[in-house]
């Protein structure tokens, strides 16, 4: 039996519309549906890997474990992962399929689009409710002829579509409205209802609001949604990096803690091709831990620590960081004895030197790393892409981790060689391994490796927080997420009508 579906598309960017599907996956998920997310297309450098080594959007993974399923890579068929301003790899079913330009992405719409519906149609077979993504805004007019993603994929199963608008940023009428005039007749009949998100304050100020989007738009408002706060989820892109690290003020350079803050206060790098930045978000959860993005030296002030995160294009990152001054701060850091940590590319930028004979990620063959650490990365042809489990070997920071056994996932092209592993892979997709990874400094205060996920681990993070001298409360990671998901899918089930949302979807 094909299932049903709805579709959940935004006046713009960040209007949205990842949470609320994963809201809607949560709240059919607990009421015993067979809910699945889709996304056609998503552009992020926040990936996850999935059991099968397939990469998607961090995003689809998050809605994949709100709806109580493994993420598949038929959740997101194509991710776009920006390596330049105009110049994308395509992930294309899990896999890297071609790194091309903007203007030549376009050309590549039938090959995609068969990919697109064959994933779609897999899962419609195998469940009951299937919650569609848009991406951006559906009326990108320049764009229109190259969609696969918003009103080509609701056409395509001819999907009842909420319009969702970001009332938190100004001009909400003419967000929802203009989208939804812009559109075509055809594409207008699929629109059934307006979702007002992101509302601060007396809602009751806002009826009068609510009766002029139904009048002028001729559709119902299905709900309000508030402003949410402390959620412990992933983003799905780097927006709020930039605006963190926009927002970040300079530090007192005369202190030796942050004068702005007394909790363990840890900087991360905000480079500009930032990946799978969520890698942090355990480390912001824990109370009396201080995160900051920072992208300039006089940012980065005298934290505890500096993270370097993972990125898209390592060499052009690592450039970054000298044109910036960066990269003169953390070598000055380090040798003052400062903790630093290399997550994947930033572990990569830790060594003597990084080599790229195939052209994989850069125009360059060689670049000087930072020197902080005895390693050399190679760039390989070959995507290394996998979920771990790893032991923990000899983590100088804090001996008493030896033998814990910990879990993460990998994306990496670079092959990292040299002295002082500290933890062994032994599973990867499942599968017996035996891989020892990172490295970490004669002094313990500099290390680095390829496992994202890292911090999610309980022990380790608590671990190396009271390396640092964090004195906070032990918490479990993943009980904050449950207790996120239940919090978003309540929030979201009390603002919607949702008896007028089951008419809407089961007709």
């Amino acid at each position: 039996m094909t299932s049903k579906v709805l579709m959940i598309q935004g006046s713009s960017s960040s209007a949205g519309k990842s949470l609320l599907v994963t809201a809607l996956c949560r709240i059919y998920a607990r009421r015993g549906i067979r809910v699945v997310p889709f996304k056609a297309q998503n552009m992020s450098n926040n990936a996850a890997v999935c059991a099968d080594g397939g990469e998607i959007g961090r995003a689809q993974a998050l809605q994949a474990a709100a709806a109580c399923l493994e993420p598949t890579v038929d959740m997101n068929p194509v991710l776009i992962k920006p390596e330049a301003d105009s110049r994308s790899q395509v992930i294309l079913m899990g896999r890297p399929w071609q790194t091309l330009e903007a203007k030549t992405y376009y050309e590549k719409k039938k090959i995609l689009w068969e990919h697109v519906t064959q994933s779609l149609g897999r899962l419609r077979a195998a469940h009951d409710l299937v919650i569609i993504e848009g991406a951006g805004s559906p009326v990108e007019l320049n764009l229109k002829r190259g969609d696969i993603v918003n009103m080509a994929v609701a056409r395509h199963v001819q999907s009842p579509v909420l319009l969702v608008g970001d009332i938190d940023r100004g001009g909400i009428f003419a967000q929802l409205l203009g989208t939804l005039w812009l559109l075509e007749l055809e594409e207008r009949d699929l629109v059934r209802g307006f979702v007002v998100n992101k509302f601060r304050g007396d809602l009751s100020l806002f009826d009068d609001g609510i009766q002029i989007l139904e009048q002028k738009g001729g559709i119902p408002v299905l709900g309000v949604i508030p402003y949410l706060r402390g959620l412990s989820l992933p983003d799905e892109d780097a927006v709020s990096v930039e605006v963190a690290s926009h927002a970040a003020q300079p530090f007192d350079q005369t202190q030796d803690k942050p004068a702005s803050t007394s909790q363990t206060d840890i900087a991360v790098l905000a480079l500009p091709r930032i990946a799978n930045f969520d890698d942090f978000d355990a480390l912001r959860a824990e109370p009396g831990v201080h995160i900051r993005y920072v992208d300039s030296a006089s940012q980065l002030g005298k934290p505890y620590a500096v993270i370097i995160p993972g990125t898209k294009s390592t060499m052009a990152d690592l450039e970054w960081l000298r044109q910036t001054g960066l990269a003169d701060s953390i070598i000055g850091f380090a040798r003052n004895g400062g903790a630093v940590v290399g997550i994947c590319g930033g572990y990569q930028m830790l060594g003597q030197s990084i080599h790229d004979p195939f052209h994989v990620e850069s125009p360059n063959d060689s670049a000087q790393g930072l020197g902080l650490l005895p390693v050399i990365t190679t760039f390989a042809e070959k995507k290394a892409t996998y979920q771990v489990r790893a032991q923990i070997l000899n983590f100088a920071p804090c001996a008493s981790l030896a033998g814990e056994m910990i879990e993460g996932y990998e994306i990496h092209a670079g092959e990292t060689k040299g002295q002082m592993p500290w933890v062994e892979i032994t599973h990867r997709n499942g599968q017996q391994a035996k891989v020892q990874d990172g490295c970490v400094s004669s002094n313990g205060k500099v290390w680095g490796c390829y496992l994202h996920g890292l911090f999610a681990n309980d022990s380790f993070r608590h671990a190396w927080l009271k390396s640092l001298g964090w004195q906070g409360e032990v918490a479990s990671q993943s009980a904050r997420f449950e207790t996120s998901l239940e919090k978003l899918a309540d929030a979201v089930e009390n603002a919607l009508n949702m008896d007028l949302l089951e008419k809407i979807i089961y007709g």
